[in-house]
C-alpha cells in the first residue's frame, strides 16, 4: 500500500493546490509517560508535555513570540557566507545537506537573531535551531552570533541566546573551529560595553559551542532535563570504561555542581529573563513600577469621596452668621 501513501495522496494534494494547516500526526507521544497527547495541547503549553513536564524542542518562531512582549519583534539581517568552502562530501555533498535543511526549516542556517522588547526593555535574542543540521556551528552561525552581538552593542541592548547544538560543523573543518575564538571575542566586546549577556542552555548543548559562547554568559539558565557537556556521556563511558552517575551532564546535575545558575521551566523563562535583564541594567522590577501606578489610581478614586466629606464637615463646623438686630 506504500504506493497509495507515497504517490497517490501527494499527487491529489498537488492537484488541489492546498497546503495542510495541521500536522501529519495530530498526537504526540510523551517520551516519559508513553501517553498520547493532543498536538494543540502541547503547542499551547510551550511544547512541554502537560503531565510529565518533559521539554520538547521548541520551534524558533514560537520561542521568539514567547519571549518578546506581545510576540512582536524584528529579525536582524544576517550576512551571507560561502556555502561550501572546502567542497566537502561524505555520503552526500555538503551543498545537498544545506539545501535539504533549508527546505526543512525555511531558514538559511542554524541561528536566528531578532530585536524586540522583553518586559519593556529593548533586547536582542538569538535562537539556535537544532533542526538545521543539529544546530551545528559553522561560519554562518559564527557570523550570525557576531552580527547580533554587535547589533546589541550598537543599540545598547542586553543580549540573550538560546543554545541548542551538537557542536562544530565538521563539513567546514578548521573554518568551523575558528568560530570559537571569534565568538569569544564578540562576548568580550559585549562585556566591555557593559551589556548583560544571558545564556539559556537547551537540549542538547555540546561540543565546540559549549567550549565557547555557551559557557561565557553573565548568567546561565538551563531547561529541565537538558543535556549539557563537551563530549557526550557515551563517549566518556567508552573512554574511561566506567559507568557514569545517574543524571550525569543533565541540567539538574550541573546546577547541583555549580555549572549553571538556575534550571528554569519554559513557562517561567520570560519572567525570569525579564527580571534578570532589569536587574543587570539597573532598572526596577516591573512589579515596583506597577505598584505606584495602582496606588495613584486608588487615590484618584478615593479623592472625590474625601472632598465631599471634607465639605460636609466644613458645613457642620462652620460658624453661624451673626444675627442682625431687628428694627422696631
Amino acid at each position: 500500500m506504500n504506493w497509495l501513501k507515497n504517490y497517490v495522496r501527494p499527487k491529489i494534494r498537488s492537484f488541489l493546490g492546498k497546503k495542510r494547516d495541521v500536522p501529519e500526526n495530530m498526537w504526540i507521544k510523551d517520551p516519559v509517560s508513553g501517553k498520547m497527547v493532543f498536538y494543540k495541547d502541547v503547542q499551547a503549553n510551550f511544547w512541554v508535555m502537560p503531565e510529565s513536564g518533559h521539554h520538547l524542542r521548541m520551534p524558533v518562531d514560537a520561542r521568539l513570540k514567547m519571549m518578546f512582549d506581545d510576540g512582536e519583534y524584528e529579525e536582524i539581517e544576517l550576512p551571507e557566507v560561502p556555502a561550501d568552502p572546502l567542497k566537502f562530501a561524505d555520503q552526500k555533498r555538503y551543498t545537498d545537506r544545506l539545501k535539504a535543511s533549508r527546505g526543512k526549516t525555511g531558514r538559511n542556517d542554524a541561528m536566528v537573531a531578532a530585536r524586540g522588547r522583553v518586559q519593556g526593555v529593548e533586547t536582542v535574542i538569538c535562537v539556535q535551531n537544532f533542526e538545521f543540521m543539529g544546530g551545528s556551528m559553522g561560519m554562518a552561525v559564527g557570523e550570525a552570533f557576531i552580527t547580533a552581538a554587535r547589533h546589541a552593542i550598537g543599540h545598547k541592548c542586553p543580549f540573550v541566546i538560546f543554545v541548542a547544538s551538537g557542536g562544530a560543523r565538521m563539513q567546514e573543518g578548521i573554518l568551523s573551529l575558528m568560530q570559537m575564538p571569534r565568538t569569544t571575542i564578540a562576548v568580550d566586546e559585549l562585556k566591555e560595553a557593559g551589556l548583560p549577556y544571558i545564556v539559556v542552555l537547551t537540549h542538547p548543548t555540546t561540543g565546540g559551542v559549549t567550549a565557547s559562547y555557551a559557557m561565557l554568559g553573565d548568567v546561565h539558565l538551563a531547561e529541565p532535563g537538558a543535556l549539557i557537556g563537551f563530549a557526550g556521556p557515551r563517549v566518556i563511558e567508552q573512554t574511561i570504561r566506567e559507568k557514569l552517575p545517574e543524571g550525569f551532564q543533565r541540567a539538574e546535575y550541573l546546577l547541583e555542581h555549580g555549572m549553571v545558575d538556575m534550571v528554569v521551566p519554559r513557562a517561567e523563562q520570560k519572567e525570569t529573563i525579564g527580571r534578570l535583564i532589569r536587574l543587570l541594567t539597573g532598572l526596577p522590577p516591573v512589579e515596583e513600577i506597577a505598584a505606584p501606578a495602582q496606588e495613584s489610581e486608588a487615590e484618584a478614586e478615593e479623592a472625590p469621596e474625601a472632598s465631599v466629606g471634607e465639605q460636609a464637615v466644613d458645613e457642620d463646623t462652620a460658624p453661624a452668621a451673626p444675627e442682625q438686630d431687628e428694627k422696631p
